[in-house]
């Protein structure tokens, strides 16, 4: 395939390879721009360079000639690994998101929700299973819970695992169903919730921090690679910073909604 004239992305990775590597019978050498340089051409992804007088070039006289042929990021592979971490990021917030929400919905608030038996793992057949996955939870109403299990045999082990929890209540087991009676929270419990609920809140803006840290190291890898600029890296942080407030924020609101609920009586 002929070389072309310099194309845009060539134009862009000008004054980024500043050593490019050389290929001489095979073997790559690099070579390093003291004399002048003639011209520019490109083919999908490789640059050709033409140098005169002065070049040195390891192995080769000053008098030699050589042609300098290059590998270059194009800009669909710079876009497609900044994709792939703005991808990653995201799905990492939302993860953290839904940890939060998790471990809000398991803390119980005197009213009946089914999420306060989501953490509540079975033994059954031997090994640890959570209790949504064998048995059917409903709300009769307000202040209670049903757990109908799929497998009447599962009850002694279901209600053990609810006793040894710490959700702080007891199970009435008549044989084919367990009634859970949710007890109104005391004005210290509610106090003591809302502590924990605080700490919940924190542990998930730890979680998005530690995910934008990760992508700045990402993005500062591609810097010293050479496939982003000083500035592209600056511009990229700062929209960065703006989805992780965003993400803050989520967490905010969900956390004073858990803690006007468990502090209303």
């Amino acid at each position: 395939m002929a070389m072309s004239s310099l194309s845009p992305t060539t134009s862009s990775l000008r004054s980024l390879y500043q050593r490019p590597t050389i290929t001489t019978n095979s073997q790559k050498t690099l070579v390093a721009f003291q004399g002048n340089l003639v011209s520019w051409s490109s083919c999908a992804s490789y640059v050709k360079l033409k140098v005169r007088n002065g070049v040195v070039v390891k192995g080769l006289s000053h008098s030699q000639k050589r042609d300098a042929t290059i590998k270059c990021a194009t800009m669909e592979e710079i876009e497609a690994e900044k994709s792939l971490i703005e991808k990653s990021v995201k799905e990492r917030m939302e993860k953290a998101i839904d940890s939060v929400l998790s471990n809000f919905n398991s803390i119980r608030t005197g009213r009946s929700n089914p999420a306060m038996l989501d953490k509540v793992e079975v033994e059954y057949y031997g090994s640890p299973v959570g209790l949504k996955t064998i048995a059917q939870i409903s709300t009769p109403d307000s202040s209670s819970l049903l757990v109908q299990p799929y497998d009447k045999s599962s009850l002694k082990s279901i209600e053990k695992a609810i006793v040894n929890s710490d959700l702080g209540m007891t199970p009435s087991n008549d044989g084919e169903v367990i009634r859970l009676s949710i007890p109104q929270l005391t004005s210290d419990r509610r106090k003591e919730l809302s502590k924990i609920v605080a700490k919940q809140a924190e542990e998930g803006k730890v979680a998005i921090r530690n995910i934008r840290r990760d992508a700045i190291k990402s993005y500062d890898k591609l810097e010293k690679e050479k496939k982003l600029s000083e500035d592209n890296v600056k511009d990229l942080t700062v929209d960065l910073q703006k989805l992780t407030d965003e993400y803050m924020k989520k967490i905010d609101t969900i956390f004073k909604q858990k803690e006007k609920e468990l502090l209303t009586v």
